[in-house]
């Protein structure tokens, strides 16, 4: 375990480190030394009356000297003396406030149970405390984050009061402990990931490929802390429902605005994944932990990341019961997730250090891989990756308006077969007219031919091309059968005229008792014949 950031009286750090190791507050005397200091400063806050916060709100700072003995104004207690600061008490109070934090709640949750001390779960020297009841961690800063920290308050104190639902952290005050000389800066944030859901999988994403695989020994541990390359090889990303994604997006976009308007950098988001399937299996209860009197963990408004980006928990009572500790539902495959996220260490700033940083790691590496980087860039990175290749959207594969152009493709099917329908009955009538006047057609001609030539015009099957030349030829036979009736009325005829009728008789006789004949020859043939 690293040891809490040591400066000396006016600032420095100290430098040899056996006067690190005599002067450096054991882990337990600092725990109390931070309970009795924020229980003694949030109580005597209570008796200044409410106000506006002003803009020298941010930068005051209140001091008060606890010895073991105590005072007239301060209880006796086990640990070494020591002086506690507290920074901008007033605007922390209404910070405090803004997330709807009681000051009974807040000194319960983390003056009633001893701190739990927590691994360092990243790269930097801090400590990480987490209370009892889940509701708050107390990390340590260094001293320039400290006094970015308070420079960031005007900034911050207007943001919040635009836009509460952020996924940025929640800073619920700012506290120093000296120490025997040593000086232990340290702040109280909301916490991330519960400890009572147990987190399956959890990942730093910054959205940069340098060095962002999680090294063998913290692989080696219970609960590792992966990074980007590891979470692209263990997961094809995390699909949420439109609007849980949409205002996820939302969110995120707002928040690297803000942060890139600050200049910050090297932010990361702490994702935390449990899978629901597999806490159903292993029997987890879910949630817990805390003490009896509290009804339910994780009380706080916007604490939580459902309430982040959604606000007031309104989607909690549709969910799991798992959900009142403020999972986002997900899925992965066929997995079922809730999904804890939040954007931290965010009191890095792009100071002239960092920018030597990048320019020295652009030399080495590809200059857009390494993670730190000017804010602009940094924030674009920072969303790209989350937006697609971290979080997605699930397909719509039923929506209502998918129904309805289903219902109106069928609707127009259907018309287009009832006309379909309509012009294959009118063409069915057109052939029956046609049959019916074909018929007529035939008979007619059938009589005509029966009248002329004294043949069985029902035996005759005429081709449905040669229908007007059987006509003509019919009214032509007809015409001359008439005109041979005259000739023997008048009894004058020679037998030249006679060789002639009977020719013109044999041929009709031809015709008609040899249908395939007739209709091998074309219109013209058969008007020659009769000619």
């Amino acid at each position: 375990m690293s040891s809490p950031t040591s400066e000396s009286k006016d600032g420095r750090p100290q430098n040899t480190s056996q006067e690190k190791t005599m002067k450096t507050p054991t882990s337990s005397a600092l725990r109390g030394a931070i309970q009795l200091g924020i229980g003694y400063t949030v109580g005597n806050l209570t008796s200044k009356p409410d106000r506006d916060v002003l803009m020298q709100d941010f930068y005051m700072v209140e001091s008060v000297f606890m010895p073991s003995e105590g005072s007239n104004l301060t209880p006796a207690h086990h640990y070494p003396d020591f002086r506690f600061k507290t920074y901008a008490p007033l605007a922390f109070r209404y910070f405090r406030e803004l997330f709807g934090i009681k000051p009974d709640d807040y000194l319960y949750s983390i003056c009633n149970e001893p701190l739990i001390e927590l691994s360092n779960p990243g790269a930097s020297s801090s400590w990480f405390y987490v209370t009892g009841d889940d509701e708050f961690i107390i990390k340590t800063v260094q001293h320039k984050e400290a006094e970015f920290l308070q420079k960031l308050l005007p900034g911050y104190y207007m943001n919040l009061n635009q836009n509460p639902r952020t996924l940025l952290p929640k800073f619920y005050g700012l506290y120093c402990v000296q120490s025997g000389g040593v000086n232990t800066r340290l702040v109280v944030m909301n916490n991330v990931l519960p400890r009572t859901m147990k987190m399956h999988y959890k990942y730093d994403l910054k959205g940069s490929t340098y060095k962002r695989r999680a090294s063998r020994k913290e692989r080696e541990k219970s609960s590792p802390t992966y990074k980007d390359l590891d979470f692209q090889e263990q997961h094809e990303g995390l699909l949420f429902d439109a609007e849980t994604y949409n205002a996820l997006m939302k969110t995120l976009q707002r928040d690297c605005r803000v942060l890139e308007s600050f200049k910050i950098m090297d932010y990361s988001l702490l994702l935390g994944i449990h899978i629901l399937d597999q806490s159903s299996q292993d029997g987890e209860a879910g949630q817990g932990g805390g003490d009896s009197r509290r009804a339910g963990p994780q009380r706080v408004l916007y604490s939580t990341a459902l309430e982040s980006i959604q606000g007031d928990g309104k989607a909690a009572d549709t969910l799991t019961p798992n959900t009142a500790m403020g999972g986002i539902p997900a899925k992965h495959k066929d997995e079922k997730l809730l999904i804890f996220l939040g954007i931290i260490d965010i009191l890095q700033s792009y100071r002239f250090i960092k920018k030597l940083e990048h320019s020295w790691k652009a030399l080495v590496y590809d200059g857009d891989s390494v993670s730190v980087h000017r804010p602009g860039f940094y924030a674009d990175r920072f969303l790209k990756f989350m937006s697609t290749t971290v979080f997605k959207k699930i397909p719509a594969i039923r929506s209502a308006s998918s129904k309805r152009k289903r219902s109106s493709i069928q609707a127009l099917k259907s018309q287009s077969q009832e006309l379909l329908s309509q012009k294959e009955e009118k063409k069915e009538e057109r052939r029956e007219e046609r049959r019916d006047r074909l018929e007529r057609a035939r008979s007619l001609a059938s009589l005509n031919g029966q009248a002329g030539s004294h043949q069985r015009p029902d035996l005759v099957t005429t081709p449905p091309g040669l229908h007007r030349a059987v006509s003509l030829a019919t009214t032509m036979s007809s015409s001359s059968a008439t005109s041979r009736q005259d000739l023997s009325k008048s009894k004058s005829s020679s037998d030249q005229s006679s060789r002639s009728t009977s020719a013109l008789e044999d041929s009709s006789t031809s015709l008609t008792s040899d249908p395939s004949a007739a209709g091998d020859k074309d219109d013209s043939a058969v008007l020659d014949v009769y000619l």
